[in-house]
């Protein structure tokens, strides 16, 4: 066991490393004076008794029944009290081997294009919606170590972005702020209810302020957008995404078997995939567009799109991509050409098309 930082308990053992937070943040009436917390208060109880839980099991290796033996409680209690602790980030659990093939293929990711990445381990034979679900659920677990008190983090909505967005784990911050990267109106819908769901989400999740951004994700005309830029009201949302800490995005695509949500949501039209397909888009972030090498000058479709310009989004500190499905492999090439990603949480076969590495064959039936 060894006391890595303030705060923060680690032991390791067989590739497996187990961090107990001894002080979660998040807790109510905590007297710095006494250097302890309130029992008093039940939502305090229960972090502190599962807690202790996670010290003893994680820590001292007692048994689940020594447990409850010392807690004077049932095996069952303790079992839920475990669970509650890596629900709640009390306890974070990774594993790292060195035979685990994602971990090859993380390095290799991180020495040609100069990215953190998080291999999600699947068999090939998964339905792309398993696929993402996956991948979404550990990007839901992960980012809680990028997002802290005093943030600004910006959110762009689509499905996999939803995804990830059920499957948060709750990390309360201080003074800290969501914000929407860009519009989600069409003739349709004016995309409020799908965004902020998304983002009460997040916000839920880290205690952070929500700030909406209610204009359309495209407009009609570019001196329409250029006018409301203009007026104050968006100017503050604008300077407020300026400031971003942490960019959380996925990849859009044509291509992906789970269409991305601006592509099959009603925002554009049979002359727009006209002019995609002029200009050689591959993607989109934020419903801004890019091509294959990276570039996003001079596409017509940008001048209308409410999202961050891509120039603006690469002075982001930390730029999380999480993708999905080996269709997206165009659209993923052209953004790390971009620039655009820090941090790439994707599944081992995407990883695979994107190293040039050959997925190994499915066993036999």
């Amino acid at each position: 066991m060894c006391r890595l930082r303030p705060g923060v308990l680690r032991r390791c053992r067989g590739g497996r490393t187990v961090s107990v937070h001894p002080r979660p943040s998040g807790l109510h009436d905590f007297s710095h004076r006494e250097g302890r917390v309130p029992e008093s208060n039940p939502e305090n109880a229960k972090v502190v008794a599962a807690l202790r839980a996670a010290q003893m099991y994680y820590m001292h290796d007692l048994t689940m029944g020594a447990i409850a033996s010392e807690l004077s409680t049932s095996r069952s209690s303790v079992s839920r009290l475990l669970a509650f602790a890596r629900e709640t980030g009390l306890v974070d659990i990774q594993i790292r081997s060195p035979l685990d093939r994602g971990s090859r293929l993380e390095h290799a990711i991180h020495t040609t294009h100069r990215v953190v990445a998080h291999v999600v381990p699947m068999p090939q034979t998964i339905s792309d919606v398993d696929r993402l679900e996956r991948v979404a659920m550990t990007a839901g677990r992960q980012l809680g170590r990028y997002i802290d008190s005093n943030m600004v983090v910006g959110v762009a909505w689509g499905s996999t972005v939803g995804a990830i967005s059920r499957h948060l784990v709750r990390k309360p911050t201080h003074n800290s702020t969501v914000v929407q990267m860009n519009g989600a109106g069409n003739t349709q819908t004016t995309g409020i209810d799908y965004a902020s769901e998304i983002l009460h989400r997040f916000g839920e999740a880290f205690s952070a302020q929500v700030q909406q951004f209610p204009v359309p994700a495209f407009f009609d005309d570019p001196r329409t957008k250029d006018g409301l830029w203009r007026e104050r009201s968006t100017r503050r949302l604008l300077e407020i995404q300026a400031r971003m800490d942490v960019a959380v995005f996925g990849l859009g695509s044509p291509f992906a078997e789970v269409p991305s949500q601006v592509y099959i949501g009603g925002y554009l039209d049979a002359e727009d995939y006209r002019s995609l397909s002029a200009d050689g888009v591959v993607g989109d972030i934020a419903t801004v567009f890019y091509r294959g090498d990276g570039t996003f000058d001079s596409i017509d479709l940008n001048a209308r799109a409410s999202g961050p310009n891509l120039d603006r989004l690469r002075r982001v500190a930390r730029r999380v991509c999480v993708v999905s499905g080996v269709q997206k492999l165009p659209s993923l090439r052209g953004a790390l050409a971009a620039g655009l990603i820090t941090d790439l949480i994707l599944d081992e076969s995407l990883a695979s098309a994107l190293v040039g590495v050959t997925a190994p064959a499915p066993p036999a039936r």
